[in-house]
């Protein structure tokens, strides 16, 4: 890992010295010429923390088979305790198997947050809940459209929010993750993930949030788009396959391109809740990742860790992965990277100094990743736009068709494929 600790503090003439004025440079001129947004107006806080402690402190009534518990209160004193919501995920599954279908709704409706976002639930049952808790948040939302005690910007935001939720509750969306706290997190699924053989990954970058989580405008530049369009791809090349592709915004991404997005605090608190996903998918499941831009650190921290089921991790337009070499990455699945020619993140200095910065370019042939062709892409934003070889490169690498992928100089990004 690039931590540059010998370094110690930098003199004015070191190189890290030049290199750390570089980064805070670059990042003051982003954050000054319009590619910092405005954070987001937040909404309500602490939705699911009040849940999971009331879960924790809750029983589950005896139900009788066939019977379904009263909606209302807490359990009764010396009913069965619930069990740790962030405990492993065979565990928390075999404790919901031993449920009855009426002990499963009562839970459901009590704390839709928790169980909707409980890895090891089984799927159908977290779309479940979390169409329960949309519906609740919902209604938050339509009330505080009217709030005098509001200012006029909260009622817009407010209105923005419940138009949201009713998007997300739209048709038979599935929802695998749900938490209207602060900017709001969403994970939604595209496929059949209960029975998938592959599961692709889709992490996004800054400015990732509930409000911005799909868009009607280039909505292939949004995470529910870039998912949605990997889904019809990976279809379109193997149409008899059993794949199922993950929007995953569940981790708070960075505001704007300022200095959360030049540090690794988001990246490593998100590379947690990474580690937790992918843990809560079946065992026998092959999973890639596919990385976009600051997702691609998230990406990096969370490779150490993750499961032998991970086989590939993609990483698009990254600024780092804040590793010197793919074998830093501690990881056995294959890395690939890619980046457009018109891609703006080539101008951000590729070096870690005091925790600023992410580390080597991933398309450097020092890094040791193999490059795809991302042809098409125009720009940042562009990777998952239909018809680009870049979102190709993507599905066949989601598919496990690695061998027919487009490398971007001669084949050398297929040598040595089994």
């Amino acid at each position: 890992m690039t931590s540059f600790s010998e370094l110690g503090s930098p003199s004015p003439g070191s190189t890290a010295w030049r290199a750390l004025l570089a980064l805070a440079v670059v990042f003051v001129l982003l954050a000054t010429t319009g590619w910092t947004a405005m954070r987001q107006q937040r909404g309500p806080a602490g939705s699911l923390a009040v849940e999971l402690a009331a879960w924790r402190k809750g029983h589950l009534p005896a139900v009788a088979r066939g019977h379904r518990p009263a909606v209302a209160g807490g359990g009764v004193p010396g009913g069965r305790a619930l069990p740790d919501p962030s405990g492993p995920p065979r565990r928390l599954a075999r404790f919901l198997d031993s449920l009855t279908a009426a002990q499963r709704e009562h839970l459901a409706r009590r704390y839709p947050l928790v169980l909707g976002n409980m890895n090891g639930a089984p799927v159908e049952l977290r779309y479940h809940a979390n169409r329960i808790a949309l519906v609740r948040a919902r209604n938050i939302e339509r009330k505080r459209m009217h709030d005098s005690a509001l200012t006029p910007l909260g009622r817009q935001n407010a209105g923005r929010r419940m138009e949201r939720y009713e998007e997300l509750l739209s048709g038979h969306r599935q929802i695998l993750a749900f938490d209207p706290t602060g900017s709001g997190r969403a994970a939604e699924v595209f496929g059949d993930l209960e029975h998938a053989g592959r599961v692709s990954v889709v992490v996004p970058g800054v400015d990732t949030n509930i409000l911005s989580f799909q868009k009607d405008r280039r909505g292939y530049t949004a995470v529910d788009g870039m998912a949605r369009a990997l889904h019809d791809a990976e279809r379109a090349l193997d149409p008899n396959g059993n794949n199922a592709v993950i929007a995953w915004a569940d981790y708070t991404s960075p505001s704007g391109v300022g200095m959360d997005a030049a540090t690794g605090k988001l990246a490593a608190e998100g590379a947690l809740r990474l580690r937790a996903l992918v843990n809560g998918l079946p065992a026998l499941t092959r999973v890639s990742l596919m990385c976009h831009s600051y997702g691609s650190v998230v990406c990096g921290v969370a490779a150490r860790d993750l499961a032998p089921k991970v086989t590939d991790i993609a990483v698009a337009g990254s600024p780092g992965m804040r590793a010197d070499h793919a074998s830093d990455l501690g990881t056995s699945a294959r890395v690939w990277a890619m980046r457009d020619s018109g891609d703006w993140i080539q101008d951000i200095p590729h070096v870690e100094v005091g925790g600023l910065g992410h580390g080597a370019d991933p398309v450097s042939s020092d890094f040791g990743a193999r490059v795809l062709s991302a042809d098409g892409a125009q720009g940042h934003a562009g990777y998952f736009e239909p018809g680009t070889t870049s979102l190709e490169n993507f599905a066949r690498v989601g598919i496990g068709s690695v061998q027919s992928v487009r490398c971007a100089d001669d084949d050398t990004c297929r040598s040595g494929l089994s």
